[in-house]
C-alpha cells in the first residue's frame, strides 16, 4: 500500500464546527438522550407542500436525467425575476447558475475568482466556511473584527482600512450567521460607495434576505447603483426561506463571464443539480409565499422568548437581532473559552450551542433558535442551570 500523504491544501482547513457539534448532538440523541439542540441552522418546518408537489410531478413525468450544468432553464429564468421583482437587479438567466446548495455557489465562485496572493475581506464573526473556502481556493481571508458596539457590522472606514492592492473580494452577509444582524440601507449604501471607490468585487451572501423582524429591510448592495451593480456579485438559495437544507439547490448571480467559469468548474465537480429538485425550487418561488410568512411569524415568537430568557441569566448578554434565526450571545464574563463551554454544556446539560470560536469571535456563543418552543424553554432552564454552576 503506498503512503498515503494528503494535498497540502487539505491540511490547512478546519472542519465546520457547527457540523461536527451538531453531529455530536445527534449521535447522543441516536443513543436515548434528551438533547436540547440549537446548533444547525436549519428550519424545524417541513418544506412546503406545493413546493414537494412540483418535485413530485416532476419525477412522475421522468425529470430524472441529467440536466443542464448551469441549471434548468425555467429555474434559471425564475431567479432571473425573482433578484429583478424583489431585489431590484437586472439580471437575464444568463447571469444565473444554479449550484448544489447556497454554500457550493461560494465555493464555484472563490474557486473561478481567486488565486494565489488575492485577499478577500471577512468581516468577523463570520460564517465558518468563508474563510476556508478563500483557503481553498489559495486566497487569503483578511479578518476585519468587529464588536457588539457596532452590533457584529463592518463600518465603511474599516473596510476602507483593510483594502489593499491585493484585495480583490469583500464579502458581506445580512441578514448574518451568526449574528443575526441586518445592514440597514444607510449602511448598505456607504459600504458600496468604498467598494466602487476602490474597484473590488462584492459578493453578497443573501441567504436569510426573507427572515426579516421590527420592521428591519433588506437592501442587496447591487441595487444602490448602476455602479455598485458592476461590482456585486449574489449568492442565494432555498434552504432557509423555504425549508429546503436537505434539497441543495442554491444559485449564484453575476457577470456572464464569472457565471460560465463557476458553470465550467461544475461540469468537473457535479455536472449538474438535482434535477426534479429544481422543479421544486421553481415552485418556490412562482408559489404561493404565504408559507415564509408563517415560518418567519414563528421565528419571530421564539426569537422573543429566547431575547427574554438569555437576557435574564447572570453572566450573560446579547445584542437584539434584526434578522435569521440565531441569538448571538456574549459570555465573556464567565472566562471560559468558547470551545469549553459549548463543550460541558452539551456533556453536562446536554444542550448543543456553537462556540464563538467557530465564526473568528471568542467570548461568545450562537444559538439558533429555528427548534420548537418546548425546547426553547427546556434548554433556557439548562443553560441558566450551567451557567450559575459555572459562575
Amino acid at each position: 500500500m503506498p503512503q498515503l500523504k494528503l494535498a497540502e491544501r487539505v491540511t490547512r482547513i478546519n472542519p465546520s464546527m457547527t457540523l461536527v457539534i451538531s453531529a455530536k448532538a445527534k449521535a447522543m440523541k441516536a443513543e436515548g438522550l434528551d438533547v436540547c439542540s440549537f446548533s444547525a441552522g436549519e428550519p424545524d418546518f417541513d418544506t412546503p407542500d406545493h413546493i414537494k408537489a412540483a418535485a413530485k410531478q416532476a419525477l412522475d413525468e421522468g425529470k430524472t436525467r441529467y440536466g443542464p450544468t448551469a441549471g434548468e432553464p425555467a429555474l434559471r429564468q425564475a431567479i432571473a425575476n425573482k433578484l429583478h421583482r424583489d431585489n431590484h437587479l437586472d439580471y437575464s438567466p444568463d447571469n444565473v447558475i444554479v449550484t448544489n446548495g447556497g454554500k457550493h455557489s461560494l465555493y464555484g465562485l472563490m474557486n473561478a475568482l481567486i488565486e494565489p496572493g488575492d485577499e478577500v475581506i471577512i468581516p468577523a464573526p463570520y460564517w465558518v466556511s468563508y474563510p476556508e473556502m478563500v483557503t481553498v481556493a489559495g486566497g487569503t481571508p483578511v479578518i476585519v473584527n468587529t464588536t457588539a458596539d457596532t452590533d457584529y457590522k463592518i463600518t465603511p472606514d474599516r473596510l476602507r482600512e483593510a483594502i489593499t492592492p491585493r484585495t480583490k473580494l469583500f464579502v458581506l452577509n445580512s441578514p448574518s450567521n451568526p449574528t443575526g444582524m441586518v445592514y440597514s440601507p444607510e449602511e448598505i449604501k456607504a459600504l458600496a460607495q468604498v467598494v466602487i471607490e476602490a474597484d473590488i468585487w462584492v459578493v453578497s451572501d443573501e441567504i436569510y434576505e426573507k427572515i426579516l423582524y421590527d420592521g428591519a429591510t433588506h437592501l442587496s448592495i447591487g441595487a444602490v447603483s448602476p455602479e455598485a451593480f458592476e461590482h456585486t456579485i449574489i449568492s442565494n438559495g432555498f434552504a432557509k426561506a423555504y425549508s429546503m437544507t436537505g434539497w441543495r439547490v442554491g444559485y449564484l448571480a453575476g457577470p456572464s463571464e464569472l457565471i460560465q467559469a463557476v458553470s465550467k468548474l461544475q461540469s468537473h465537480a457535479t455536472s449538474n443539480v438535482c434535477t426534479f429538485a429544481q422543479y421544486g425550487a421553481i415552485a418556490a418561488l412562482e408559489g404561493p409565499q404565504d408559507c415564509v410568512e408563517i415560518m418567519r411569524q414563528a421565528f419571530a415568537k421564539r426569537r422573543l422568548a429566547i431575547i427574554e430568557r438569555v437576557r435574564a441569566i447572570p453572566g450573560l448578554s446579547c445584542s437584539e437581532p434584526q434578522g435569521a434565526f440565531y441569538l448571538y450571545i456574549d459570555i465573556s464574563k464567565l472566562e471560559m473559552p468558547s470551545l469549553d463551554f459549548c463543550s460541558q454544556l452539551l456533556d453536562e446539560k446536554h444542550v448543543a450551542i456553537i462556540p464563538g470560536k467557530a465564526f473568528g469571535s471568542e467570548g461568545t456563543a450562537r444559538i439558533s433558535y429555528a427548534t420548537d418552543m418546548d425546547t426553547i424553554l427546556r434548554g433556557m432552564d439548562r443553560l441558566e442551570a450551567f451557567v450559575k454552576a459555572h459562575s
